[in-house]
């Protein structure tokens, strides 16, 4: 590596082979520059999760696992079965706790950080919708409606399309209560920001106007 954790960014090599990569996504291309997959890839995002976990440990007085997910796709049971994902996406949970996540995406196009959990499990969907209809969803919506005030950043749309039957169709937060999950995200406006400056104090700055959904979420 090139750069010292206090100011690090991907090579550029790292989105020069996630292009070449979409471009030719097939074993045979994808064999002859599996090295080159490791060096520029690979291990920068290893790399970056790292340091990332540890800077989000002291945002948030969490301890962190991080977890690089696999270039290989699943192809079971998707029409597409190109066999690479042409991205990194990175995943990072507080140890002892499944959710919420800390999440960190780079393709060909677009770098993303985001927040939140995509499905709330078992008993955590129920204490999701009783802390809405009480004070804790006025605390939440005024959190996402600062969030959305600052330019980039957006919430995934509710799952469902009407109110569950047992709650008010037309509660103050029945578009909170529409959903099965909660994340939020920014979309940097420039891809360069993933291999120029100073990628970590970018991420971290962005996590930082976020850790309010983070605190609301822990406590489910």
């Amino acid at each position: 590596m090139n750069n010292t954790s206090s100011t690090w960014c991907f090579p550029e090599e790292t989105v020069k082979f996630l292009k070449n990569l979409h471009a030719n996504n097939n074993r045979e291309w994808f064999t002859e520059y599996k090295s080159a997959y490791e060096t520029s890839v690979k291990k920068p995002a290893e790399f970056f999760a790292a340091i990332m976990a540890a800077k989000l440990q002291s945002l948030t007085g969490h301890t962190y696992s991080s977890k690089v997910f696999r270039v290989y796709r699943d192809v079971r049971f998707s029409k597409d079965k190109t066999p690479y994902n042409t991205h990194v996406h990175i995943g990072f949970t507080p140890e002892g706790l499944d959710t919420p996540g800390w999440y960190f995406g780079l393709d060909t196009e677009k770098l993303s950080v985001g927040v939140g959990t995509f499905a709330f499990e078992g008993d955590k969907l129920e204490t999701y919708r009783q802390r809405i209809v009480g004070e804790d969803g006025n605390a939440l919506a005024v959190t996402l409606k600062k969030i959305e005030k600052n330019s980039g950043f957006r919430i995934m749309e509710p799952e469902l399309k009407r109110v569950p039957r047992q709650f008010d169709p037309d509660h103050v937060h029945a578009a909170l209560l529409r959903r099965k999950g909660l994340t939020v995200w920014y979309d940097f406006p420039d891809l360069n920001t993933a291999t120029r400056g100073d990628l970590i104090s970018a991420c971290n700055e962005k996590y930082t106007i976020l850790k309010p959904v983070f605190d609301w979420l822990i406590d489910l």
